[in-house]
């Protein structure tokens, strides 16, 4: 029981920071969920998890979304999947986690600090920037980090950001159920785990989508990558420990 209602608190938690921000779902819930359950076991739980979150994020910020922002680090991203899901399943993922989290406190440091980077060739940037989300989606269920970095770089308005990483994150999601599915990651023990914590999923996702309306233009992007780098810090912990 005490499991059951740690598992609840921590979806629920999770589901509400990314209802409220865009992001933030996985890279919460995978350092404190796999302190209960094995990785290989956890991620399946979160790609499912992650696709219910955005289609909920999604239809908040429907007005806003755009296909064509997103598209060629969509198709990148589907290319990364296959090769993270083999890390998964062969790699400590706990490596991985580490590099991510240095990263992420070094670029979202240098965005909260004002830094902006015009990329000359943006479509061309895409592709490895995809290629890495698509990566870590496979392997450690964390592909959130590159995609928002990018994002942030381009200081979009709160509502298309949120839903154009809800567009790309949900997409990408539905090609990961195939690829899980052929490396055999899909077991009694995850459906089990999804059906348990899926109430507290749902409070959690509605509630940050209605908070989301509710947190001024302005502060938005800082609160993002305050946020990111938290993030990047709890990968840090998560992957040493």
């Amino acid at each position: 029981m005490n499991f059951v209602f740690a598992g609840t608190v921590i979806f629920l938690v999770s589901a509400l920071l990314q209802g409220l921000s865009g992001f933030g779902f996985s890279i919460l819930a995978v350092p404190l969920i796999t302190l209960f359950i094995a990785p290989k076991t956890a991620v399946p739980i979160l790609m499912l998890y992650s696709i219910i979150i955005n289609i909920v994020v999604l239809y908040s910020a429907r007005k806003e979304v755009d296909i064509k922002k997103i598209w060629i680090l969509l198709l990148a991203g589907i290319i990364g999947l296959p090769f993270g899901a083999r890390l998964l399943v062969t790699l400590d993922g706990n490596i991985l986690k580490v590099g991510i989290g240095i990263l992420i406190l070094i670029f979202g440091t240098l965005l909260l600090l004002g830094y902006r980077k015009e990329l000359k060739h943006e479509k061309i940037a895409m592709i490895p920037i995809g290629i890495i989300s698509g990566l870590l989606s496979g392997s450690i269920s964390i592909s959130g980090p590159p995609i928002i970095i990018f994002l942030a770089n381009k200081q979009l308005g709160k509502h298309s950001f949120r839903g154009n990483l809800a567009l790309y994150f949900f997409l990408l999601n539905i090609f990961t159920i195939p690829v899980f599915f052929l490396n055999g990651l899909f077991t009694k023990e995850v459906i089990s785990y999804s059906i348990t914590f899926l109430p507290g999923l749902i409070v959690g996702v509605i509630v940050g989508n209605l908070l989301s309306h509710k947190v001024q233009e302005q502060h938005f992007q800082k609160f993002t990558l305050a946020l990111l780098m938290i993030m990047g810090v709890l990968a840090i912990v998560s992957g040493l420990k």
